[in-house]
């Protein structure tokens, strides 16, 4: 068992046990090391932290040989957003892909197998999946990252993919309650707000949440949004009345409430991260996520020492933040102990790509001849969103350069890249992709441009497709992650 180092009180370890930080490089450091041993219970992991399974095994080990029953937790939604697989794009198509099929067997089975990799890595808690309902398909953060924008839908999928991935031992964490589906700004730009009556909320953003936790969702992450139906003052991360009055109380769910990034402006630039840190624990949430930017031992002695004077001077209860430790040493406890009872399942290598070839949409295949030259993939690429990052590559050149040697690729945007990519092609035949065409002006207008010189071009939607489908060939893959891509190339190569 864990020793702690002499001299850390209860209520320091408490607030400690509370944090969940990251840090940088693929090794631990020293500092986290030293604080595990004084009580932090918990570390995030992103893709800085992971060069390949092999180095994050050993990394888990280190912090494991510090403190036995860490968190090691991880954003790892599949699809768009990975970190396993941050460099090479994710072996898993994301939510939109999976509803799109609307599967729940094969969503949980890929839920499952993601689990088992993580699992085997040493990672424990997955601050997945997105419960959102993207109603708003002009939503700058969510898109793809949802299972579609019809609450049922959303619903089964989510409790199917709670129930896949805690199979493999990796507790869920179902994000972001209430909901950030009706959004159109991004929460790590500026604080969003929906505003809907509560009875909308009720049907629509809180029915994934309710089958989430029938499945048993071990955690679910807040969402730094404004909801004035629910609370008019507070955003829902530092809401009393959303996080204990409606999760807790109303809604039943006794689990671990884990805070989004609180680094993210929506807070930070409002409450500052320890002001805000003390009203999320005063709020109901027993666990605050901190390290996608801001990760260092300073940023973990600030929040620890604001929760330890908080207490003290009164603001905050000792008993609720003894409370919010003890929820996340029971999490600890549920992953130690599923971890040994559950037999390890076997690989399922392919169920990623089969899903993917399942979820796309073609337009136009029943006059499409596969082509058999190397064409010029163009990507007409949108600035990623924080979530998403721009590490990870997208798209389908690498897949058909594999199927078609010699095809070559380029990236444009602006008002120029229709016109740019007419000339990079010349004659080769052109595939453009896409990315959410219909939030971008710019790469509608770069379509329709190509498209009158060319109309033979392949035209691939790699976010949500809701621009009307055109060009000689036009895919749906419901996602950018490497398998869709992969499946998109077959259909081109006719492979």
């Amino acid at each position: 068992m864990t020793t702690f180092a002499s001299g850390t009180d209860t209520l320091t370890r408490d607030a400690l046990t509370v944090l969940q930080p990251g840090f940088t490089g693929t090794t631990a450091p020293d500092w986290l090391l030293r604080r595990l041993g004084e009580g932090l219970a918990s570390v995030g992991l992103f893709g800085r932290n992971i060069a390949s399974a092999e180095q994050l095994s050993v990394l888990t080990a280190q912090l494991r040989a510090e403190r036995d029953d860490v968190l090691v937790a991880i954003d790892e939604e599949g699809g768009d957003v990975t970190r396993l697989e941050v460099r090479t794009g994710s072996s898993f198509p994301g939510n939109h892909a999976l509803g799109a099929v609307d599967d729940v067997d094969l969503t949980r089975d890929v839920a499952a197998e993601l689990g088992r990799r993580l699992a085997a890595c040493g990672v424990n808690l997955n601050w997945a999946p997105s419960a959102d309902v993207n109603s708003n398909a002009a939503n700058p953060v969510i898109g793809v990252r949802s299972f579609g924008a019809e609450p049922s839908l959303v619903a089964r999928h989510t409790a199917a993919y709670v129930a896949g991935l805690q199979s493999a031992g990796v507790a869920a964490c179902t994000k972001h309650f209430p909901g950030h589906g009706d959004t159109a700004v991004d929460s790590h730009h500026a604080l969003p707000r929906i505003d809907v009556p509560a009875e909308v909320l009720s049907e629509r953003e809180l029915a994934p949440f309710r089958a989430a936790i029938a499945a048993g969702t071990r955690a679910v992450m807040s969402a730094h949004i404004l909801v004035p139906a629910l609370d008019p003052g507070r955003p829902a991360t530092l809401s009393h009345r959303i996080l204990t009055d409606l999760l807790r109380r109303e809604l039943g769910y006794d689990g671990l409430i884990v805070t989004d990034g609180m680094e993210m402006r929506a807070i930070a630039d409002t409450y500052g991260i320890e002001r805000g840190s003390v009203l999320a624990i005063a709020a109901g949430a027993d666990a605050i996520c901190v390290g996608g930017g801001l990760a260092d031992d300073e940023t973990v002695r600030r929040l620890r020492d604001a929760l330890v004077s908080a207490v003290r001077s009164g603001e905050l209860p000792e008993a609720r933040l003894a409370e919010a430790a003890d929820r996340v040493r029971s999490l600890a406890r549920w992953t130690a102990t599923t971890k040994e009872a559950r037999p390890q399942p076997g690989p399922d290598t392919e169920v990623g790509l089969r899903a993917a070839r399942r979820a796309l949409r073609l337009t136009g295949a029943d006059t499409f001849t596969p082509l058999t030259d190397p064409p010029y993939v163009a990507a007409l690429t949108p600035v990623a969103n924080i979530a998403v990052g721009d590490e990870t590559p997208w798209g389908v050149a690498a897949e058909l350069f594999h199927l078609l040697p010699g095809t070559e690729t380029g990236t444009f945007s602006g008002e120029d890249a229709g016109l740019a990519t007419l000339a990079a092609a010349g004659p080769r035949r052109i595939v453009a992709v896409v990315r959410d065409e219909h939030r971008h002006p710019w790469m509608a207008a770069a379509l329709d441009s190509i498209l009158r010189s060319r109309p033979d071009t392949v035209v691939i939607e790699m976010g949500l497709p809701q621009a009307p489908p055109r060009g000689a060939l036009h895919i749906a893959t419901h996602g950018a992650a490497r398998v869709c891509g992969r499946a998109a190339a077959e259909i081109i190569a006719g492979a």
